[in-house]
């Protein structure tokens, strides 16, 4: 490196840290200018570029600079959704929430008061709380927008920032919805644009909500359970250190089931999630302190909630054990208990996800949609949503209260599956069988491929629409659907596969999404599973083949 790169850092840095309003993250940064040259690689990475804003907001490490969660960018985030929201000619408070993360209560506070500060009032959530009841709100107050403070199940240093719409703006799909194109673009134009942080207005920190919001949240929630239905059920849960665990108690007891036992190490928000390697259900070993729990309590079900309680994950007992549902299981199950129910309006997933809910739509004469990947998507997929959910655990069950997916409200009608199975000598397992016996077994896996340069991404999806394969599992590729160039989706389907490939919206990586179909031949459902357990072994291979990597 060369004294004209360290004196150009240098120079940013300076520029940076004069308009910088907290004296923690100016100090962080002066800490790393005493060092250099040895700490060049970190500062120049945290100006290598400033937080995009997009449809998911912002999400990035808690650290000083441009390219990290702090005060500075949240003020700028916040000053850019006001300057939007102004432009649209619209009033009505923002609602803001936030998790337990480290610096989630700092930058809603910011948040509150740059939005008090241009005269619009500012509506805080009490205390740390899950992402949907962020999302109630808007809709149950009539906000014009909202914003939630959390990283999801991001790793312990991240930080985020989620924008939702009111009605006004987002229309009746869209209430109570996070942002889509072209509002990010619109809002990151509104942060490029505006001036120093110091000549932002700041006001006071807005007005605290007390917990009637909350309660609120519950009765709407706890509305979609029948109350005459079974309610005797054993279940274990776990917030997994965030901010869901008293939440869902609180609405298990509402709705009439007796409350959960809560894994003990992980039933207070702790930002370092220390029992975790990464605190996501999905990931492996994520659950294994609940189903420890699940199997010492002797229990029916077993949940997980991520740490905003925005996703739901379940684990149910079998021959072998306790296993984990997939994303795609517990989403049929949970359409196929709301369709028996007689509930009626459109059933949504995504392009990614199973194929299994179109075909139950049809065969029961119930209208469906399927959308881009994301569920600002899935909820707008028509104004009479009934149900809504994503392969990745994602569920929106009350579209009427939570137009957003829920983890806390999917947990509740699952339990009320559970425990109505469970007083007919069945299970949730049982049901998974009956439903293979009426529609095939169908199985699916994710070929995901993590890379270093971006460029790979680019030509593996060059690659695979220069030679598109003939055949998947020697069968003829009988459709193939490219979504560009308004999305990189790339789809093919064969009699009995369909493979989805896509880059991910938030990682470096390469996604194929992969499923077979296999029916049930003389009711042998084991059988057609250990056949598509195989066929789909098979197409990992082949399509890990054709991308290239």
């Amino acid at each position: 490196m060369t004294t004209d790169t360290l004196d150009s850092l240098r120079a940013v840095t300076l520029r940076w840290i004069t308009d910088d309003p907290d004296a923690a993250t100016r100090d962080e940064l002066y800490r790393l200018l005493d060092r250099l040259p040895e700490s060049h690689g970190e500062l120049a990475d945290r100006f290598a570029g400033r937080l995009v804003f997009g449809t998911a907001g912002l999400r990035g490490p808690v650290r000083a600079g441009p390219n990290g969660m702090n005060r500075a960018v949240v003020r700028a985030a916040a000053a850019g959704l006001s300057a939007w929201l102004h432009r649209q000619g619209v009033s009505g408070p923002v609602v803001v929430g936030y998790d337990a993360r480290n610096g989630s209560a700092e930058f809603a506070d910011e948040t509150a008061r740059v939005v008090t500060g241009t005269g619009r009032d500012a509506l805080v959530l009490p205390r740390p709380l899950p992402t949907p009841v962020l999302a109630f709100a808007v809709r149950h107050l009539g906000a014009v927008a909202g914003v939630m403070v959390t990283a999801s199940h991001n790793p312990p240093a991240d930080n985020g920032y989620k924008v939702y719409l009111g009605k006004e703006l987002g229309g009746a799909s869209g209430a109570g919805a996070q942002i889509v194109s072209p509002v990010d673009t619109e809002i990151e134009a509104a942060i490029a644009g505006l001036g120093p942080l110091a000549d932002i207005p700041l006001g006071d920190p807005g007005t605290v909500l007390d917990d009637s919001i909350v309660a609120e949240y519950l009765s709407a929630v706890a509305s979609v359970i029948d109350r005459d239905d079974p309610k005797e059920l054993t279940v274990v849960a776990t917030p997994m250190h965030g901010v869901g665990g008293e939440v869902l108690v609180a609405a298990m007891e509402r709705a009439g089931f007796a409350p959960p036992s809560l894994v003990p190490e992980q039933a207070a928000p702790d930002p370092a999630f220390p029992t975790v390697a990464f605190p996501n259900p999905e990931e492996p070993g994520a659950m294994d302190l609940l189903v420890g729990l699940a199997d010492r309590s002797d229990a029916d079900l077993a949940i997980a909630l991520d740490p905003d309680a925005d996703r739901c994950a379940v684990a149910v007992p079998d021959a072998s054990g306790w296993r984990a549902l997939r994303g795609d299981e517990l989403g049929v199950l949970l359409a196929d208990h709301l369709i028996r129910r007689g509930r009626r309006g459109v059933y949504a997933t995504t392009i990614v996800s199973s194929q299994m809910l179109r075909a139950m739509c049809e065969a029961r004469g119930v209208e469906y949609r399927e959308t881009l990947t994301g569920f600002k998507w899935i909820v707008r997929a028509d104004e009479d949503l009934a149900f809504g959910y994503e392969e990745a655990i994602g569920y929106c069950v009350a579209p009427d209260a939570v137009r957003d997916k829920d983890g806390v409200s999917a947990a509740l009608l699952t339990c009320e599956l559970a425990a109505g199975l469970k007083a007919a000598l069945s299970s949730l397992s049982d049901r998974l069988d009956e439903l293979a016996r009426e529609f095939g077994v169908y199985r699916t896996d994710q070929l995901s491929v993590r890379v270093e340069d971006l460029r790979e991404i680019t030509d593996a999806m060059a690659r695979l629409r220069a030679d598109v394969p003939a055949t998947l599992l020697d069968e003829p590729v009988t459709e193939y659907d490219d979504l560009a160039p308004d999305a990189d989706v790339v789809t093919l389907r064969t009699a009995s596969c369909r493979v989805v490939v896509r880059p991910s919206g938030t990682e470096p990586k390469l996604k194929a999404y992969l499923e077979v179909v296999e029916p049930v031949a003389e009711d042998d459902v084991p059988a057609a599973r250990e056949r598509a357990a195989a066929a789909l072994q098979a197409l990992r291979t082949e399509v890990s083949a054709a991308l290239g990597l």
